[in-house]
């Protein structure tokens, strides 16, 4: 008996699904192992204590990307169960497909790929490049759309952290500019090329609710918890990790209380926006990711954070509207404002940061 039409598209996404994991488990069952385990006790004890410093960095993470970065998509009413398992399988799929192709490109030798936990964090950090890139389109594209974004974009991505990281030298131990700013714009180019005819009007269903909002600040607030890991992880252990956790902090409570302040006065009614609280409060840790772990003073760390908060209220109550009348761009998360407003201020701070430091500073 013939399948009608209508299901045909359902069956893409178990389609695509199915020969990706299938191909990935030819792949690893041909070219991936673990390091082979060493007989000497002092590298024994060495893995031992890379592991344990690692790790809980990295439940950390996963807390951030799974729970704090799902819940906060659910602003969206009658989207939040799709939001939550959409990030979760986006998450899965990227992080599998950048461990393939980072072991291709950087990790093969001797035809095999040795698999490690720090090369498992780093196709995480990919990952979360489509992770942020979809909430331009969220809502409005497919799984299987969202698959054939992430499945463009990680190579993307790999390509351009290259550039940035290896070719230019670019220090950014947090992520701001191979991350947050790289996803930023390669989600408004995406929602760009899908909705660049006309301006798309508000759907009765893209208002958020009182209890969407309170789901999606509960995610916040988990964001907001465990970001410090996010950007100290990669750091090197000792005073520049421990800087780095500090001057995270600093920024994130600076942003924090700056957003409350921003919100009320911009507001007609003196109240605070829930999407401002949502997104502004965690700007400055998308700022400070880039000289988190530079010797700058606490109170760099404290404006840098009250900076981005106000650019990323701005930009919610201004620059949102105005990109949409002007060059009918649509940003639904409104991904310019908490990744990529910020984002440029962290990278311009570096700049500065850099410039401005004493001969004699490590």
């Amino acid at each position: 008996m013939a399948v009608p039409p209508s299901t045909y598209p359902r069956r893409l996404l178990p389609l695509f699904l199915g020969l990706f994991q299938a191909a990935l488990l030819l792949f690893f069952a041909l070219f991936v192992t673990y390091d082979e385990p060493s007989a000497q006790a002092e590298d024994t004890s060495l893995v031992a204590s890379q592991v344990y410093s690692t790790f809980p960095f990295f439940q950390d993470i996963q807390v951030m990307l799974v729970v704090g970065l799902g819940l906060l998509l659910t602003f969206l009413p009658r989207y939040g169960f799709s939001s939550l398992t959409h990030n979760f399988l986006l998450l899965n799929f990227s992080m599998q497909w950048a461990l393939v192709l980072q072991g291709l490109l950087h990790h093969f030798h001797h035809g095999q790929i040795h698999l490690d936990l720090h090369k498992l964090l780093i196709s995480e950090f990919a990952a979360v490049t489509v992770l942020i890139s979809v909430g331009a389109i969220l809502g409005r594209a497919s799984p299987c759309q969202l698959l054939i974004m992430a499945t463009c974009e990680i190579p993307i991505y790999l390509a351009s952290e290259w550039v940035i990281v290896t070719c230019l030298g670019v220090l950014d131990v947090g992520g701001t500019i191979t991350i947050h700013i790289f996803s930023c714009y390669f989600g408004l180019g995406v929602s760009k090329a899908l909705f660049r005819a006309t301006q798309q009007p508000l759907h009765p269903k893209e208002s958020p609710t009182l209890s969407s909002d309170l789901m999606s600040l509960v995610g916040t607030l988990i964001l907001w918890v465990f970001w410090p890991s996010f950007v100290a992880v990669l750091c090197q252990p000792g005073n520049a990790q421990h800087r780095a956790i500090l001057n995270t902090l600093l920024a994130m409570s600076a942003s924090a209380i700056t957003t409350v302040v921003a919100s009320s006065l911009l507001e007609r009614d003196g109240k605070l926006s829930p999407g401002h609280l949502q997104n502004g409060s965690l700007a400055g840790g998308v700022a400070i990711g880039v000289l988190a772990d530079l010797a700058i003073p606490p109170v760099a760390a404290l404006a840098l954070g009250s900076l981005s908060a106000v650019l990323c209220v701005l930009g919610f109550r201004f620059l949102t509207p105005l990109l949409g009348r002007k060059l009918t761009l649509h940003d639904q998360c409104g991904i310019h404002n908490l990744h990529g407003l910020p984002g440029i201020l962290g990278a311009a701070a570096s700049v500065v940061a850099v410039l401005v430091a004493s001969k004699d500073t490590s």
